[in-house]
């Protein structure tokens, strides 16, 4: 074979980062070095794969047929890889997660000294997103999803569940006094999602039996963020238990309209390509979490 790994690595490196010098510097090499890499693969195939202008790199029709075949070839040496690792009974590599940031932050950045002492051989690597990626094109192992999944496409382990609940910080509380209602939400500041509609539905029926839309006060695209604006006093907010339950054991966010509230729970999941058996790394990783994630219900 006249191309090398390293060189599909460069190729695919560049397009995802979109250019030679973003690429050099996830890559660890100089600018010039990731140029003849590149230049050195184009003469090796004949053709020309990136077009390059002074702003931009563009894929040309044989660069994105030829960039499809080098995923995969490179999927097939992690998986050869994750074998011969698996007959050792030594899980090693490289595991890349995504997750949302408020997941990743409040359960999974706490689990990861215990993972590292089980696993040493095992090199995290922690990405964290709030919209759904393509696992392929950002190069990811494993991700975290919460709620519904919608993309068929993906093989998904179930974790758990999480519960949802409104909350208010005892300092908004005070001012502005508990919602007694519904219809008293009308009179409160509600923070919201500013990017996913589907979240601003609260587990709360409206005057006429649906599920409540709320019109938000203010809003951030992150639930981390909303938890922070919560903390302050800011305003009511509708968050999972994952990542709010240690703020009401210690009585900084407080639970309002309890009777009112539907038993609903958010699915969390793990999705992945894999159509073969799971790599050692990704079955570790995922039966690690499921044996510590806690947070009562």
């Amino acid at each position: 074979m006249k191309t090398t790994l390293e060189e599909l690595q460069v190729f695919i490196t560049v397009v995802d980062s979109g250019s030679i010098t973003a690429a050099a510097t996830q890559l660890g090499q100089t600018v010039s070095g990731v140029s003849r890499t590149l230049s050195r693969l184009e003469q090796k195939l004949a053709t020309t794969l990136l077009r390059r202008t002074t702003r931009r790199l563009a894929l040309t029709e044989e660069g994105s047929s030829f960039l499809v075949h080098a995923r995969q070839i490179l999927a097939a040496v992690d998986e050869a890889e994750d074998q011969m690792a698996l007959r050792r009974q030594q899980p090693a590599g490289r595991l890349r997660v995504n997750a949302a940031v408020p997941f990743l932050l409040h359960v999974i950045v706490p689990l990861v000294a215990g993972f590292c002492r089980r696993y040493p051989k095992i090199e995290l690597e922690l990405n964290s997103d709030d919209q759904f990626i393509d696992l392929l094109e950002q190069r990811t192992d494993v991700a975290i999803r919460i709620g519904t999944l919608r993309d068929s496409t993906l093989h998904a382990r179930p974790l758990r569940s999480s519960c949802l609940r409104i909350l208010a910080s005892p300092a908004y509380l005070e001012i502005y006094g508990q919602p007694k209602t519904v219809d008293d939400l009308t009179n409160h500041c509600l923070l919201g999602f500013s990017q996913t509609e589907s979240l601003n539905h609260w587990p709360l029926h409206n005057a006429q039996g649906e599920r409540l839309l709320i019109k938000p006060g203010m809003m951030a695209s992150s639930g981390e963020t909303l938890r922070q604006l919560a903390l302050q006093g800011i305003g009511l907010v509708c968050l999972s238990d994952f990542l709010t339950w240690q703020d009401r054991q210690h009585g900084n966010l407080v639970q309002v309209l309890v009777e009112q509230t539907l038993p609903e729970r958010q699915p969390i999941h793990a999705v992945y390509y894999r159509n073969t058996q799971l790599s050692s790394r990704i079955v570790c990783f995922l039966d690690y979490l499921v044996e510590q994630m806690t947070w009562p219900d």
